[in-house]
């Protein structure tokens, strides 16, 4: 980020009233206001809540030049595009009509929430959810179909298992202007796509769960673990090189 540009940014929010009003815990969710600059992007407000492992951020973004807020749902982290704004007071005002509503959806289900495309797929009465096992090599399952978590561009989380010790997730999606299921997964928190868990329907998704999530589980750990392992030595190296 410029240097002007977060000049900029600190003189507009130093002293919004909006960010001083706001409570310290809320719904469950303990305020944060450090802030701090990761390549173009300017947090400077957030609410957390570690044992549900679910945060909001306030942020700037130079490249867009735009007021922002994104969600994290485990490892799963997007941009609300609700809340995107050019200017600080038509930010607040979003924020003072759903900000609170937006932390209540994350700290109560609410199947009402659910696009009626996600009900009439029978994603939430699936019966294969209960062959989901609680936790498969060494991850815990997150999210399961009974309750898909909605993100954004139209897409569903409908089953996460997650190690957050190793920052490495695998999660199904489903598509409801695709219609279509895929996956994903995150190792060290670094998006990794392969294609084998695209699926037009749930049956399709049975088979393809059946034959490849174990060994996609294993692969994610395994390659997390040679991350860590390699990381590590790379810290040794430079200690000895000092």
């Amino acid at each position: 980020m410029h240097d002007e540009t977060r000049a900029r940014v600190e003189e507009e929010i130093k002293n919004w009233n909006y960010l001083a009003e706001l409570p310290e815990v809320w719904h469950g969710f303990q305020i944060d206001r450090r802030q701090q600059v990761v390549d173009d992007v300017y947090d400077f407000c957030s609410y957390n809540n570690a044992t549900a492992h679910r945060s909001i951020t306030l942020y700037y973004h130079e490249e867009t030049h735009e007021y922002k807020l994104r969600v994290k749902l485990g490892l799963v982290e997007f941009c609300r595009i609700e809340f995107i704004t050019a200017k600080l007071p038509a930010f607040e005002e979003l924020l003072r009509d759903q900000f609170e509503g937006l932390l209540l959806e994350l700290s109560e289900y609410d199947p009402a929430s659910l696009s009626s495309i996600v009900l009439e797929k029978g994603i939430t009465t699936w019966e294969y959810t209960a062959s989901l096992p609680k936790s498969c090599e060494g991850f815990e399952l997150f999210v399961s179909p009974e309750q898909p978590t909605k993100i954004n561009n139209g897409s569903y989380v409908i089953i996460n298992y997650v190690d957050f010790v190793i920052e490495s997730d695998f999660a199904i999606y489903y598509n409801v202007y695709r219609d279509e299921f895929f996956g994903e997964a995150r190792i060290w928190n670094i998006p990794d796509v392969n294609y084998d868990f695209d699926a037009a329907d749930l049956t399709e998704l049975i088979a393809r769960l059946r034959e490849g999530m174990v060994p996609r589980l294993q692969e994610i750990r395994s390659r997390a673990e040679a991350e860590a392992t390699k990381h590590n030595r790379g810290e040794n190296n430079g200690c000895l090189n000092q």
